[in-house]
């Protein structure tokens, strides 16, 4: 009769393995996680190379243009001549949050489409 380890199934109750049964669990948990440390490698170039990505957002009429890294820090913000009016300070409010909010669009979307590839890949 050969040896056996005894291990715990998903329920916490005892479970007997053959030491080749064993020998192969241990083997694939292995592999898994040497596929978990690659894509964890994978996945951190991936955000540094979207971290040094610059997005650009525009107002209409690109009155105001916001600059921001890929990791959401604000690296240059400009103003076009027109905008600027003493009078008239909502406007620039305004088209300064559209310029903002549309630089943080695209660094969500470009984030979703470059990490969110590696849920379908974890080996878990």
């Amino acid at each position: 009769m050969p040896t056996a380890d005894v291990g715990l199934d998903n329920k916490g109750e005892a479970v007997a393995f053959t030491r080749k049964e064993f020998r192969t669990i241990m083997m694939n948990m292995q592999n898994m996680m040497r596929q978990a440390q690659k894509l964890q490698k994978q996945m951190e170039k991936k955000q540094a190379e979207l971290a040094s990505t610059t997005f650009t957002g525009k107002s209409a009429q690109e009155l105001v243009v916001a600059e921001f890294t890929g990791d959401k820090k604000l690296v240059n913000i400009s103003f076009k001549d027109a905008i600027v009016d003493p009078d008239d300070i909502e406007t620039l409010q305004d088209m300064t949050t559209q310029a903002i909010n549309d630089a943080l669009a695209q660094v969500d979307a470009a984030t979703q489409k470059t990490l969110g590839a590696f849920a379908g890949k974890l080996p878990f």
